[in-house]
């Protein structure tokens, strides 16, 4: 056996060993291997840090396999217009055992490029000692073409109207870059936040602590998912918080894979300022994370969610009818003081009744513009 050969083997036990150590019932290790967004694993303790485990997503991201990827450093994925000094800065965080963030240009199988918004966390041990680094990636090429297109555009702009509107133009450029800056940077630390926190939920032997985790982790992939949403759409200044709730509660309740979690949605779009994005997001994922522990008894339960105009106010209700799970009391108690901060924050009203197994929650928000209600 060559030394390449042997180098591969160490790397393919080591991922073995890795996914053995998580049963398949296991949701972190199931999400990792299903998620839409392209993660890898690799081992430091390895000659070259190789890579020994990546998900169905990085691979057809990459267009690498696994069979390929396995035992083979991530500079496999560098090419002749990368960044010689990103990729000093990734080497340099991952030399010195801390977290990174990068934007890097780098090229598939086929040879083509694409622009790889790159998150690397150190996985330690109960010692400390680093033990894996973990890494995510999200293609952005789109949104950076985008992004020059707009600049070109701009400039055209710009020079047309130099000699009359130079003032605005220049503060049109300002808040153009300030809005794409703000969101990129918030996107990063969000989706930076949320690698941590998972792969720290799945190192942690306590029940306990494993779940308040996860709770975390839920309400960062929540604000994640708003972020994600405004950065991706032309209009950022509005958001619909109908489209977030189908997203949020159709992933939330999918991935129980429960049969007996019946749910049922009547939403029709409601606009928001954008600056409402992230409190209405808490609401919804603390209303319905809230139903969805209530229906995991063994008889399960029905979740409806409504969202729609009425009378000049906007209402997000979530109903639900299930036999009820006695809650932890320190997460019901944090999740009802998020709820009601967050209806503070919006003068939103909250009204909560229950007959039996049936629970039903209603928000009221005013709307400040009626004519933006929908497009």
């Amino acid at each position: 056996m060559t030394k390449d050969d042997q180098h591969h083997t160490d790397a393919r036990r080591a991922g073995e060993r890795l996914v053995a150590e998580h049963v398949r019932e296991d949701p972190f290790a199931a999400a990792f291997k299903a998620t839409r967004m392209p993660m890898i694993v690799t081992d430091p303790n390895q000659p070259d840090n190789p890579v020994i485990f990546c998900n169905a997503a990085f691979e057809r991201l990459t267009g690498y396999s696994k069979d390929e990827m396995i035992g083979v450093n991530c500079r496999l994925l560098q090419g002749p217009d990368t960044s010689p000094a990103t990729v000093a800065s990734i080497r340099d965080a991952i030399a010195a055992g801390r977290d990174i963030a990068a934007d890097i240009l780098n090229y598939r199988k086929d040879g083509s490029t694409f622009w790889n918004a790159l998150f690397i966390s150190p996985v330690r041990d109960d010692d400390g000692r680093i033990v894996y680094f973990f890494a995510s990636q999200l293609d952005f090429t789109n949104v950076k073409s985008r992004e020059a297109e707009l600049a070109a555009a701009r400039h055209l702009a710009e020079e047309a109207v130099a000699e009359r509107t130079s003032d605005l133009r220049a503060a049109l450029a300002a808040r153009s870059l300030l809005i794409h800056e703000v969101d990129h940077r918030v996107k990063n630390n969000l989706l930076t936040m949320a690698s941590i926190v998972k792969m720290q939920a799945r190192l942690t032997k306590d029940e306990g602590q494993r779940q308040a985790l996860t709770s975390v982790l839920n309400r960062i992939e929540a604000l994640s998912t708003v972020q994600r949403k405004l950065f991706t759409t032309n209009d950022v200044a509005r958001f619909d918080i109908a489209d977030f709730a189908r997203e949020f509660a159709t992933e939330l309740v999918g991935a129980i894979k429960r049969d007996d979690i019946r749910l049922t949605l009547d939403l029709e779009p409601v606009y928001v300022p954008a600056v409402k994005a992230s409190p209405l997001s808490l609401i919804v994922n603390e209303l319905v994370a809230d139903a969805v522990r209530r229906g995991l008894g063994a008889g399960g339960g029905a979740i409806h969610i409504v969202v729609k105009g009425l009378n000049g106010y906007f209402l997000i209700r979530v109903e639900d009818t299930s036999k009820p799970v006695e809650p932890d009391e320190t997460s019901a108690e944090l999740g009802r003081m998020l709820l009601e901060a967050s209806a503070r924050q919006l003068d939103a009203k909250i009204e909560r009744t229950q007959n039996g197994r049936r629970t039903v929650v209603d928000v009221t928000l005013l709307i400040e513009n009626e004519k933006d209600l929908r497009y």
